[in-house]
């Protein structure tokens, strides 16, 4: 019997290697691999014979077991451990009936589980580092190739004043630069290892408990934490916090990117490509489809982290229900970011930048978003107030006239005894009133390569 596919959207929303990575068949995998380090463990500490260890590792396997008789027991068990432990005792006795006393020894449902997550959680790390150095290149390369290409600012969705695009790609680079400090900081807390048995003292193993503990953390590289961790479930919820600040800062690049692609703004788009972006009636559309996956990422992130975050009082020394509300959230999480960084990673190397169209724009407002420049620059002559109030009569008769401020000023007797032709020029070209633009893409990058070396 086949069980109801559930993966039309996969392909748009996550990455093939992160839904691998927290697939059905990546889970059992990763619980099994905590049952065969357990018995690699408990063997070198004398608790079990060696002999029973290969039988054990030869059925940790994750493609020996049905998949979809496991789903249905767990309906029953109430976790997925426990029925994955009984088929993994009956696949060790099918070949030594001794090994099969020694499966599992010791520990306890929630420590195959929470070790066999973060198993799985050391992978998906490692892809998102991957993906994060990989796109941190690119919008490096992208920052520092429009470092001086003059945009106009929007603030409030209203043109402010000129800054550049390599200044607003820096921007996006200086958050995914802080994003992999974040990550690289927080893996220590939360690559380490669960073991507790029962209650979390380890009862069950008397005085080899520790032994065990140390061997078996030695033999999954993971770190042995101060004590167990069944219901503090702290660890899990700051990388949760990471994702979703990931999925937001990958969110505020699509969003960007996708009020640039407007068709009433042109001015930046992502890369055109056989079949993307079309509509099902219009042929003539060129849709912002990897911005759209970006935008959703950071949409649903949230939720599912103040679900995460909605787990953390649990009860006692074991949950009931909280710990269950947890298992497929961060999994979702970790999918979700992962296709945000795809679609990011394929839309910014490659970007279609339209200067011609910026500076189009930039003169949208027949100099008005230059006014500020003016109005500064005669302050120094005539005072603060008065230079306000007189460029903000300019702004309001080229405005009302039609006509470019720099018409407006040149016919108006009170700036022309101030300021020259020259300088009125200077003050108007866009390219002139950059300020620290080139400084701030310059910190962004030497940050950048700074945590590259």
């Amino acid at each position: 019997m086949n069980r109801p596919s559930n993966q039309l959207f996969d392909v748009y929303f996550t990455s093939a290697p992160m839904r691998e990575i927290f697939s059905d068949r990546g889970r059992v995998q990763g619980m099994l691999d905590f049952e065969a380090a357990l018995a690699r463990a408990e063997a070198r500490c004398g608790i079990i014979p060696l002999e029973a260890v290969p039988a054990i590792e030869a059925a940790c396997h994750a493609n020996l077991y049905d998949l979809f008789e496991l789903a249905e027991a767990i309906g029953m068990a109430g976790n997925s451990a426990i029925p994955l432990v009984k088929a993994l005792g009956r696949q060790v006795a099918a070949v030594n009936t001794e090994a099969e006393k020694h499966v599992h020894l010791g520990a306890t449902s929630q420590d195959a589980m929470d070790t066999g997550l973060v198993l799985q959680l050391r992978r998906a790390s490692a892809l998102l580092k991957s993906d994060l150095v990989c796109l941190g290149g690119a919008l490096a390369c992208q920052a520092e190739r429009h470092a001086k290409t003059p945009i106009i600012g929007r603030t409030w969705l209203q043109h402010a004043t000129p800054v550049t695009l390599g200044m607003k790609i820096a921007g996006w680079l200086g958050a995914l630069t802080r994003h992999r400090q974040r990550l690289s900081e927080l893996e220590p807390r939360l690559l380490c290892l669960q073991f507790g048995g029962a209650s979390g003292s380890l009862a069950a193993l008397g005085e080899q408990a520790w032994p065990v503990s140390e061997a078996l953390a030695e033999e999954l590289e993971l770190r042995l934490p101060d004590q167990p961790w069944h219901t503090q479930r702290d660890r899990l919820v700051e990388f949760a916090g990471l994702l979703g600040m990931i999925a937001g800062s990958l969110g505020k690049i699509g969003r960007d990117l996708s009020l640039l692609m407007q068709t009433d703004v042109g001015e930046v788009f992502e890369p055109p490509a056989q079949g993307k972006g079309g509509s099902s009636t219009m042929p003539h559309k060129r849709n912002p489809v990897g911005s759209a996956v970006m935008i959703a990422a950071a949409t649903r992130a949230p939720g599912l982290v103040a679900t995460l975050l909605a787990t953390m009082p649990q009860e006692h020394e074991r949950s009931l229900g909280l710990w269950h509300a947890e298992w497929e959230v961060l999994p979702e999480l970790c999918c979700l970011v992962s296709g945000a960084l795809a679609q990011a990673l394929a839309a910014i190397p490659d970007l279609d930048v339209d200067a011609e169209r910026m500076r189009a724009n930039l003169d949208l407002t027949g100099g008005l978003v230059m006014a500020e420049s003016v109005s500064i620059a005669l302050a120094q002559r005539v005072g603060r107030e008065k230079a306000h109030h007189l460029i903000e009569e300019c702004c309001r008769r080229a405005a009302a006239q039609n006509r470019h401020l720099r018409s407006v000023l040149g016919d108006t007797p009170e700036v022309c005894a101030e300021l020259t032709d020259g300088e009125l020029d200077r003050l108007l070209d866009p390219a002139c009133y950059l300020g620290q633009a080139s400084r701030w893409v310059e910190r962004a990058l030497a940050e950048h390569n700074a945590f590259d070396r």
